[in-house]
């Protein structure tokens, strides 16, 4: 979880090679009238992430009932859209790549062929970001290169897997 442009999509795949898990980038689950409103820069509300959120808790739940382990990237900027996320999901585990905005506007801006790129949306996202408590969810730091995050979620998930 996290901000757009903090490395959600790179660092989920490269997670998801190292340990063979399916991978699922949240960004395709969003309505087309959502992507539409972020596309023209409009941020989306609570009401408009609903039908999103519920989806990809169903697609947690499902994973889970089946002893599947997977990977699934999404903002989910605010405690109560994780708190959606964890309804039914006990075993949901949540890491969140934290970087501050002078970090992430550079990679932000070289993003390629995605509706998502209005730096007035990011900016919006951080207003909106509601930290997670280390409850919530395990935080890594994004400022190394990708390869040194990656080996740092890798890290977090085994620690999960085996606290389980």
């Amino acid at each position: 979880m996290g901000v757009s442009g903090c490395g959600k999509t790179t660092i989920g795949r490269m997670l998801s090679e190292q340990l063979g898990w399916r991978y699922y980038d949240g960004d395709v689950f969003h309505s087309p009238a959502s992507i539409a409103k972020m596309k023209r820069g409009e941020p989306l509300t609570d009401k408009d992430r609903l039908g999103w959120l519920e989806t990809l808790q169903q697609l947690i739940h499902d994973k889970i009932a089946n002893g599947d382990n997977a990977i699934i990237s999404c903002s989910t900027l605010k405690k109560q859209y994780r708190n959606l996320l964890r309804k039914g999901n006990t075993d949901l585990k949540l890491l969140f790549l934290k970087g501050d905005y002078d970090t992430i506007l550079p990679r932000f801006k070289q993003r390629k062929g995605h509706f998502f790129t209005d730096e007035n949306m990011l900016t919006n996202q951080f207003h909106t970001l509601e930290e997670p408590s280390a409850n919530e969810a395990t935080s890594i730091d994004i400022s190394p290169p990708a390869e040194q995050v990656t080996q740092a979620c890798l890290s977090a998930v085994l620690e999960f897997k085996k606290a389980s």
